[in-house]
């Protein structure tokens, strides 16, 4: 028998985080679309961060993503 995940419960980031850090930022409730919406925009962003800095080390001969990496991305992409 297979199991059949649901596609928020594959996510990497949880709504209950998101919710933690609009609540400590603000104090005010977020709803949980809004949570997912802001779990989907954050896992984007870091794939596409992810991928970047695999591929730097890689180009760099390393097996190992570094920090310096990640701010590459920062710097190249202005984010």
């Amino acid at each position: 028998m297979r199991t059949i995940l649901s596609a928020e419960s594959m996510k990497k980031i949880s709504k209950a985080a998101i919710k933690k850090l609009v609540n400590g930022a603000g104090g005010v409730v977020i709803s949980d679309s809004a949570a997912s919406a802001i779990a989907d925009l954050l896992e984007r962003k870091a794939n596409r961060i992810a991928k970047y800095a695999v591929k730097r080390a890689r180009a760099k001969k390393r097996e190992t993503v570094i920090a310096e990496d990640i701010d590459s991305y920062r710097v190249r992409f202005g984010d």
